[in-house]
């Protein structure tokens, strides 16, 4: 197998039985230094290298074995292609991680501040201008929801729109309040 070139291997892979099993073989033994290494350089971390090891492989031969792999002479343009896709994926998914941390623990602090003591004039005065800028629907979700005590399937049925959307628009304008009321609270 050591002799296939990468498009031979992939052949091989895609006749299926024990010379697909020593094919995947070798491809592991061709493909997995090199996705490791790419791994410890973008991902800076040995564990983190040796997951993408396994996910960049199974994928390149679930595509191998589901014909999906359309030049098997660039098999190691794929690979390297999907590498990249991959630790894409986990930069966003660990920045957004740490989006949503901050976002808690900026709750937990406005959540710890409301609950020790009631609210103050100038915070209900500055509640009232951040949710004013709110863009229509956002506002009229906000008051409805808590103002008129109002149900998600309420809401949406006013608005003309699903209970479920209703939902999405709630969280966005609730994110959008928290950083008005902390960027006026700091400013």
């Amino acid at each position: 197998m050591e002799a296939l070139t990468d498009a031979g291997l992939v052949q091989a892979m895609m006749l299926g039985g024990a010379g697909a099993l020593s094919a995947e073989a070798e491809l592991y033994r061709r493909f997995a230094p090199r996705v490791e290494s790419y791994g410890r350089k973008h991902l800076r971390s040995t564990l983190a290298a040796t997951d993408l090891v396994q996910d960049v492989l199974l994928r390149v031969v679930d595509a191998i074995r589901g014909r999906r792999l359309e030049e098997p002479e660039r098999l190691a343009s794929f690979v390297l292609g999907t590498c990249r896709n991959l630790t894409w994926g986990a930069h966003r998914a660990e920045e957004k991680r740490a989006r949503l941390a901050q976002a808690a623990a900026l709750n937990a602090d406005l959540a710890r501040d409301a609950a020790s003591a009631p609210l103050e004039q100038s915070v209900v005065v500055q509640l009232l201008g951040c949710v004013s800028r709110l863009p229509g629907r956002e506002a009229a979700v906000v008051r409805m929801s808590f103002w008129e005590d109002r149900v998600a399937e309420e809401i949406g049925a006013r608005l003309g729109i699903s209970a479920g959307n209703v939902r999405v628009l709630r969280h966005r304008a609730l994110a959008k309040l928290v950083v008005c009321m902390n960027s006026e609270r700091t400013a």
